[in-house]
């Protein structure tokens, strides 16, 4: 298989973490959606980041579906989403709150970034910063302490992309969120980082 996309993409990122957690092997290709843009084309048309391209040449996109249908693809002891139904509807809050706080994080790093200043809307900048810092105070409060996973005894994908989203957040947008109001979020990512799976996957 082969991962298409920069690692500093949080979506990337979680693919390729979950990939190496699962025990697929894959190829990582790092092409920007910015800068090699026709390359990226020719692979897959639309030019979404992550894509992933099967053994048998199918091209997928979209972090989440891709996932889904890595999960289809491995064993259940190898699965990142929980069997048990309750766990499964809380793994699937947590990670739609973790991607919220991917999108919006990117929305304001686009914002600054990308637009100039005089034609930034700051009612809208705003508003996504507060998205954002609400995304990670709810997920600050499901993550306790930090010491543990939510998965259990093991990370599951709540725990990857809580992970990725909060060090994406610290890297990409300095500043936006406070780590001395998100105590459990700091030392989740320092034990996620460490791990073989996040270190195979670097951010940059």
């Amino acid at each position: 298989m082969r991962l298409i996309g920069m690692p500093d993409s949080p979506y990337v990122r979680r693919v390729g973490i979950s990939l190496v957690a699962m025990g697929l092997p894959f190829e990582h290709e790092r092409v920007s959606v910015f800068r090699h843009y026709d390359t990226f084309a020719a692979i897959n048309p639309v030019v979404k980041a992550p894509t992933l391209v099967l053994d048998d040449g199918t091209v997928l996109m979209d972090s989440t579906l891709i996932l889904d249908a890595l999960e289809r693809l491995v064993p259940a002891d190898r699965h990142l989403m929980p069997a048990d139904t309750a766990a499964f509807i809380r793994a699937q809050r947590l990670i739609g709150l973790a991607l919220v706080a991917c999108e919006k994080t990117v929305q304001v790093v686009y914002e600054l970034e990308l637009r100039p200043e005089d034609k930034q809307h700051q009612p809208w900048l705003e508003r996504v910063r507060a998205q954002a810092v609400t995304a990670f105070d709810l997920l600050e409060r499901e993550v306790g302490d930090g010491t543990t996973w939510m998965g259990g005894d093991r990370p599951n994908q709540a725990d990857i992309t809580t992970a990725v989203a909060w060090y994406f957040a610290q890297n990409m947008a300095p500043g936006l969120i406070d780590p001395a109001k998100h105590p459990g979020l700091v030392r989740l990512s320092d034990r996620a980082e460490a791990l073989p799976e996040f270190q195979a996957v670097p951010y940059a």
